[in-house]
């Protein structure tokens, strides 16, 4: 399941739920008579019900939706609006399950500065118009549910981001692996193609990997591999980013790069690790083809095809060469 599929299932059931609950506090409220209660329970249950049907509407954008917050923070303020104007005091209580639903339905910071700024008016009211010790009562309990809500939350944001780095990162290398490649190409071409700066890309391979892992096993070539990587880390400039493909093969990059910084980037690579010495392998060389989005490139398979080929027509010229595609060779 997708995180904005498990986004859009947990807000409708969060909405749900508290539509139904608020629902029957309307109906209990209008059982007994309650009738400002009653309208401010019907006020809030829309509200909520309204949060169903607008978590529908933008399914496929959840992660990105502002009108969560809107909705919420009617109901906060509707809720502080009736704690000012009314007299009972047992509305307190209705607080809890909104903080709930405001941990469940916001990011966390966002959660969190609005539930504070509820509980803040709040906690004045109830010294106001409640003893001491019932006052802090109630306030514990609030916060209480609102430290619990937020731990739980941040434990499963972190959770959800190991595992996310754990998916998309190398373990020999540190690396970002190729399954994230694609996603970050596609939003660097889609920024490219809105800003107007360039992008280049870059396909790098070990020269005859296959003959030192022979040479020297495979522990050899993951220890080459991660310090190469290592090396490459030390090369790239911030903002720039590295994947490895395989155990011998290494994709970047570079926004914000032209023809010209990209040929300067891929010599650069290529002159320090033909002059760099290797622990256990000794001497390695590399061979890179290089290419500069063009106003026709919206795909990332045609950078990568066209990196790739490049990068073949660089072995092809011989080992520790690089190839600008479509141009000429930078060095060999």
């Amino acid at each position: 399941m997708t995180e904005t599929r498990l986004r859009t299932w947990t807000h409708s059931a969060g909405y749900g739920l508290a539509t139904l609950f608020i629902f029957t506090l309307a109906l209990q409220n209008l059982r007994y008579g309650f009738y400002d209660l009653f309208y401010l329970a019907a006020g809030m249950a829309t509200l909520t019900l309204g949060g169903l049907a607008y978590t529908f509407l933008s399914r496929r954008h959840q992660l990105s939706a502002p009108g969560h917050l809107i909705i919420l923070t009617g109901l906060n303020a509707g809720l502080m609006a009736a704690m000012l104007t009314m007299d009972t005091t047992g509305i307190t209580h209705w607080a809890m399950p909104l903080l709930v639903l405001n941990l469940l339905i916001l990011p966390l910071r966002h959660a969190l500065m609005l539930s504070l700024l509820l509980l803040s008016p709040m906690a004045i009211l109830l010294f106001v118009k409640q003893s001491p010790t019932d006052a802090i009562t109630a306030l514990s309990g609030l916060f209480i549910v609102l430290t619990v809500g937020a731990l739980y939350i941040w434990q499963y944001d972190h959770m959800a981001q190991s595992a996310e780095d754990l998916a998309i990162t190398d373990p020999v290398t540190g690396a970002h692996n190729a399954r994230f490649l694609d996603e970050t190409l596609q939003k660097e071409i889609s920024r490219a193609i809105t800003t107007g700066h360039s992008l280049s890309v870059i396909n790098l391979t070990i020269d005859y990997a296959d003959e030192a892992a022979d040479l020297h096993g495979e522990s050899g070539m993951q220890a080459l591999f991660h310090d190469m990587t290592q090396h490459l880390f030390g090369l790239i400039r911030a903002g720039d980013t590295l994947y490895t493909l395989n155990n011998s093969e290494f994709f970047l990059i570079l926004p914000f790069t032209p023809e010209e910084g990209v040929r300067v980037i891929s010599e650069r690579i290529r002159r320090t690790i033909s002059e760099n010495h290797w622990p256990l392998i000794g001497k390695a060389t590399v061979s890179l083809g290089c290419t500069t989005r063009g106003t026709s490139d919206t795909r990332t398979d045609t950078l990568r095809k066209r990196a790739h080929q490049a990068m073949l027509e660089a072995r092809r010229r011989g080992a520790d060469s690089a190839w600008f595609s479509p141009g000429e060779t930078l060095r060999t």
